[in-house]
């Protein structure tokens, strides 16, 4: 690795400013070109301004929770894992905290201070920052980079990592610059999609806005085959359904031909159906005089016994005593899997972050160096990778920037 070299880093979000720390350790001569006003304007408002910028977990369970190409991203995570990560921003004076789920949070639950812990650092080694600076493309010579071409001019370089996010919270300057510049160096792009986001439903649940419902069981089927099966939280909406399940499994499913997908909640997961329905048959001999409606209320939210009853074809007036066997097993059913089909996914403005992106195939692993143009390297949302909520993602870009600024 040559030392004293020249590299520019596009994008000031957690991968490019990750990337240039760590090329500016080798003693390069690094500058960092950001479109925004402020370096991480994304990092802003991950984890709800808190910023779950990890997950305490081993290597192997990080892979397991990284959905688009786990195996591009072995090595790397090994090379600086989810303990590396912590002992670096500790390193620079940045108290971490681990919550349920594995989730790491700087202690202060304030993002501001993540991104003051990294850009003193960036201070302390001397990289060039330049604010309000838009990168609009990169110039090439006997196939390797020699400069990032910007609004202000030309910079030149011996070697430019493109950090500059996928297309999600395009207000935070994420709007898929850096597809644009691979494609110009003949990468191909897989096409960017939404991924941890909410959907829109065939159904609509309207009477339901705004219910978050707790333990209960998500699951999505495709062509027959179980893809998702998880006990959480979701959350009705205006358009369909979101929360914590539902984001996940939209991370499974954005690349599939959705009018296949089946989701079934299950709103007693803890029970089978014969518990179940003895459960029921015990709450109703107590309150067999009351209307159906007014004796499940010890099971089911009270909006949710409407739409329950609306699928067991059972009237809600109807007094609890007089269910029939058939009445109570309809009851059951609707209860242990609600069943609803997925019109389209909300828009990838609201998705958390973007899957797809820069095709890995491309990049070396071990480097994040393209295969295809010497001196070009790639980290963060840029790349086709993503994974699960948990600090999954920001880990993904705080790996792939070290990776990508050691050996730039």
């Amino acid at each position: 690795m040559t030392e004293g070299r020249k590299i520019a880093v596009v994008g000031g979000g957690a991968a490019g400013m990750i990337a240039a720390i760590f090329a500016a350790r080798r003693k390069n001569e690094v500058f960092l070109l950001e479109k925004n006003e402020k370096l991480g304007k994304k990092l802003y408002i991950t984890g709800k301004g808190r910023c779950n910028l990890s997950n305490d977990c081993l290597p192997e369970e990080f892979l397991e929770n990284v959905v688009s190409n786990p195996k591009f991203l072995a090595g790397a995570i090994r090379a600086f894992s989810p303990d590396a990560a912590r002992a670096f921003f500790e390193e620079l004076g940045l108290p971490l905290k681990t919550e349920r789920g594995g989730r790491v949070f700087p202690q202060s639950d304030k993002a501001s201070d993540v991104t003051k812990a990294l850009a003193a650092e960036l201070g302390r080694l001397g990289v060039q920052i330049f604010l309000n600076e838009r990168a609009t493309g990169l110039s090439l010579e006997n196939g390797a980079v020699n400069a990032v071409l910007a609004e202000s001019g030309r910079f030149a370089c011996d070697a430019a990592i493109v950090c500059t996010g996928g297309i999600s919270y395009p207000s935070t300057g994420s709007t898929g610059d850096g597809y644009r510049f691979a494609q110009s160096c003949g990468h191909a792009v897989v096409p960017p999609r939404p991924a941890l986001v909410g959907l829109e439903t065939e159904e609509n649940f309207s009477s339901l806005q705004g219910l978050s419902l707790k333990n209960v069981s998500l699951k999505a089927e495709y062509r027959g085959k179980t893809l998702f099966s998880e006990v959480g939280e979701m959350l009705f909406t205006h358009f369909g359904v979101s929360g914590p399940l539902v984001l996940s499994v939209s991370s499974l499913i954005n690349r599939l031909p959705l009018n296949e997908v089946k989701l079934t909640l299950d709103l007693k997961p803890g029970l089978t159906d014969e518990k179940l329905k003895k459960r029921i048959e015990r709450d109703f001999a107590e309150r067999g005089a009351k209307a159906v409606s007014n004796a499940l209320g010890a099971l089911l939210p009270a909006r949710m016994i409407a739409a329950v009853l609306a699928r067991a074809r059972i009237p809600a007036g109807k007094r609890a005593a007089e269910l029939s066997r058939g009445d109570l097993l309809s009851l059951v059913g609707a209860m242990k899997r609600f069943s609803f089909g997925i019109k389209c996914l909300r828009p990838t403005e609201e998705a958390i972050v973007t899957a797809g992106g820069v095709n890995v195939k491309e990049i070396d692993p071990k480097t994040m160096q393209s295969k295809l143009v010497k001196g070009l390297f790639f980290a963060g949302e840029v790349l086709d990778l993503d994974a699960f909520t948990g600090g999954f993602n920001l880990q993904i870009a705080i790996t792939t920037g070290y990776i990508a600024g050691n050996h730039a």
